[in-house]
C-alpha cells in the first residue's frame, strides 16, 4: 500500500465521529492494505511495532522539530509556533513545505518502506544516533504531502489522534475478514499483536485465528483487580474466595524456556531481565522450565518489606546492577500460572493454583481459601502487619483475562490518604478521548510558587472529562503537542497510596497512584495544600 493512500484513508478515519462508521473505515483500510496489514493495524492505533516489541522509536518533540527543519528548511522557533498554533505537531507538519533542501537519502512511499525506516530508527543507538534519527525521520518526510506529512510525524511520536484504539481494530478485523469478535479478541489476548491478528484472519480465517497461543519470551498484558470494599466481597466472588496478601511491589511476569533461560518483564511488558539478576537467579532454582508465571516483586531488608520507592532504584538502574543489588535487596513471590507447556488462561484459579504448586518451587505466595467475613479480615490484618498493602480477594472460578479489570480479582487496601492541589497543566487523551484533556498536572503550594507533585488520569468518568476539558480550555497558557498549560484557576482533592521522593518534580516528591475524587470549588489555588504538609505526611 502507498503511504499517501494510507494516510488518506486515515483523514476519512479522523473525520468521522460514530464508533461504527470509524468502524467500517478501519476495515475497508484493512481490506485494502493487503500484504500490509500486519503494518497497516498497527500504524492507525499510533503503534509502530507490536505491543510485547522491545523496540522502540525513543523520539521526542524537540528530535521531530530538528528532522523537520532540515526537511522543510523554516526555523526551529518557526516550527514551534506553528505547533503552539496548532496544538498538534503532525497538523504543524501537514502545514508546511517539504522537498525544498536537498535529497538526503530517498525518502519511503510506501507503508513497508515507512516500516523499515522505522525499524532503522529504533535501531540507532550511541554516539552520533541522535543525529542519524534526525537524518531518517527527515528523510520520511522529504517530499511527503500534507497528509502524510501529518501522520508521519504523529506516528514517531506515537500519538495518531484519530480515535482509533485496539477495539475499534478488534471490531474492523471480524468485519473485514468476516471472523468471529470474539476470536479476535482471544488472539489479540494471547499474541498481544494486532498485527499478527490482522494477518492471521486475512490469510488463515477464524481457524488460524483459534490455533494463536501464548508464546514464551512474548509477554502479554496481566490481568488486573478492581478496587472493592470487604463487606461487597461474597457479593461479587461467591460463597468461597482466595485471599492473599498484596504486596507493595513491582508486577513482574517470568518466562522460562525449554532451555532454561528467564525473561522478566514489567506490567508494561519492558524487560527487566537485566535490572533483576537475583530474581533471574531465584528462578533458576526454583522454577521448572517451558513456563510463564505471574508475580511481584518486592524490595526487602532482613526479610522485612520495603517501600515501593527503594524497588525503583532497582527497576531504573541500567548500569552497575550488582552495586546496587547490594544495596537493595529484592524477591520474587508468584501467584499466578499463564503457560505450561499449553495456556492455561481458560482454566479456573483453582486448576491454576495446583498447577502453580506444582511448578513454581518454593516462591509461591501464601493463599488462604475463605469463606467468612471473619477470615478475610484475619488474612487482612496478618499482610498489613507484615508490612504489605492489604490483600487481593479472587474467585475461585476466574479465568485469567490478559489487560482485564473486572470484578473477579479484587483489592482491598486501607482508604488512601487525600490532598487539595492546584490543576497547572494537562495532557490531550488518545484513542475515543482525543477530544478531550484526559490527564491533569498537580502542584502544591512552595514559596510563593506552585510544585508540580505529578499526574492524575484515573477516576474521571467520561462526563466528568467532558465538563472538565470544557472548563480548562478557557484557562489555557500555552500548549506544546500533546501537553497544555493553565492558569492555575482549579483545585481538585485526589487520593493517593503513598508519597515518594522524586527528582521528576520541583517539589522534589511524587504522589504514587493518584486519583481524582472532585473539584474544590469551595476553595481557591491560594488554599491548596503546602509542600510543608507534603513534607509531613511523607516523613
Amino acid at each position: 500500500m502507498e503511504f499517501t493512500e494510507f494516510a488518506r484513508r486515515v483523514e476519512r478515519v479522523e473525520e468521522l465521529k460514530g464508533d461504527h462508521e470509524k468502524t467500517a473505515e478501519v476495515a475497508d483500510l484493512l481490506s485494502a492494505a493487503e500484504d500490509d496489514v500486519d503494518v497497516v493495524a498497527r500504524f492507525v492505533q499510533g503503534r509502530v511495532f507490536p505491543g510485547w516489541s522491545q523496540h522502540k522509536l525513543d523520539v521526542g518533540p524537540a528530535l521531530l522539530y530538528e528532522a523537520i527543519s532540515l526537511a522543510s528548511g523554516a526555523s526551529e522557533q518557526e516550527i514551534e509556533e506553528v505547533v503552539r498554533e496548532t496544538g498538534d505537531p503532525g497538523d504543524a507538519a501537514a502545514k508546511l513545505e517539504f522537498g525544498s533542501q536537498q535529497t538526503l537519502g530517498g525518502g519511503a512511499d510506501t507503508v513497508d518502506e515507512v516500516y523499515r525506516a522505522f525499524e532503522r530508527l529504533a535501531d540507532e543507538s550511541g554516539e552520533g544516533s541522535q543525529r542519524a534519527k534526525v537524518r531518517v525521520v527527515a528523510d520520511l518526510l522529504m517530499d511527503a504531502d500534507d497528509a502524510s506529512a501529518r501522520y508521519v510525524a504523529r506516528l514517531v511520536l506515537g500519538e495518531m489522534r484519530v480515535g482509533v484504539g485496539e477495539g475499534t481494530v478488534r471490531d474492523a478485523v471480524a468485519e473485514a475478514y468476516d471472523v468471529d469478535v470474539e476470536a479476535v479478541e482471544r488472539a489479540l489476548m494471547l499474541t498481544n499483536d494486532c498485527g499478527r491478528v490482522a494477518e492471521t484472519a486475512r490469510v488463515e480465517g477464524e481457524k488460524g485465528l483459534r490455533a494463536l497461543d501464548i508464546e514464551v519470551g512474548r509477554p502479554v498484558k496481566p490481568m488486573l483487580a478492581q478496587q472493592a470494599d470487604v463487606e461487597d466481597l461474597f457479593d461479587d466472588l461467591g460463597d468461597e474466595a482466595a485471599v492473599e496478601w498484596k504486596y507493595d511491589g513491582a508486577r513482574v511476569q517470568v518466562h522460562v524456556d525449554g532451555t532454561g533461560e528467564v525473561s522478566l518483564y514489567s506490567r508494561r511488558m519492558e524487560e527487566l531481565t537485566e535490572s533483576l539478576p537475583d530474581v533471574v537467579e531465584q528462578i533458576e532454582s526454583e522454577v521448572e522450565d517451558d513456563v510463564v508465571l505471574d508475580g511481584e516483586v518486592v524490595a526487602t531488608e532482613d526479610g522485612e518489606p520495603m517501600p515501593f520507592q527503594e524497588l525503583l532504584r532497582r527497576l531504573r538502574r541500567k548500569y552497575d546492577v550488582r552495586e546496587t543489588q547490594e544495596e537493595v535487596s529484592v524477591e520474587v513471590q508468584l501467584f499466578d500460572v499463564l503457560y505450561r507447556g499449553e495456556a492455561l488462561l481458560d482454566e479456573t484459579l483453582e486448576h491454576r493454583r495446583r498447577v502453580l504448586e506444582e511448578a513454581g518451587g518454593d516462591l509461591i505466595s501464601p493463599s488462604w481459601r475463605e469463606s467468612s467475613m471473619d477470615g478475610v479480615r484475619r488474612v487482612e490484618r496478618e499482610s498489613l502487619d507484615a508490612g504489605h498493602e492489604g490483600i487481593m480477594a479472587k474467585s475461585l472460578d476466574s479465568t485469567y483475562s490478559p489487560g482485564r479489570r473486572g470484578r473477579n480479582w479484587l483489592k482491598l487496601k486501607p482508604e488512601p490518604e487525600t490532598l487539595d492541589v492546584a490543576v497547572v497543566g494537562g495532557e490531550w487523551g488518545e484513542g475515543r478521548r482525543t477530544d478531550l484533556i484526559g490527564s491533569y498536572h498537580l502542584a502544591v503550594r512552595g514559596d510563593g510558587d506552585l510544585l508540580k507533585v505529578g499526574n492524575v488520569a484515573t477516576g474521571f468518568t467520561d462526563e466528568d472529562l467532558d465538563r472538565l476539558t470544557e472548563t480548562f480550555e478557557d484557562l489555557v497558557v500555552q500548549g506544546d503537542g500533546m501537553e497544555v498549560e493553565f492558569e492555575p484557576k482549579v483545585v481538585f482533592e485526589v487520593g493517593y497510596e503513598e508519597i515518594q521522593t522524586s527528582p521528576e518534580y520541583d517539589s522534589g516528591f511524587a504522589l504514587r497512584f493518584p486519583r481524582f475524587l472532585g473539584v474544590r470549588r469551595d476553595k481557591d489555588v491560594k488554599d491548596v495544600d503546602s509542600l510543608g504538609k507534603l513534607e509531613r505526611l511523607y516523613r
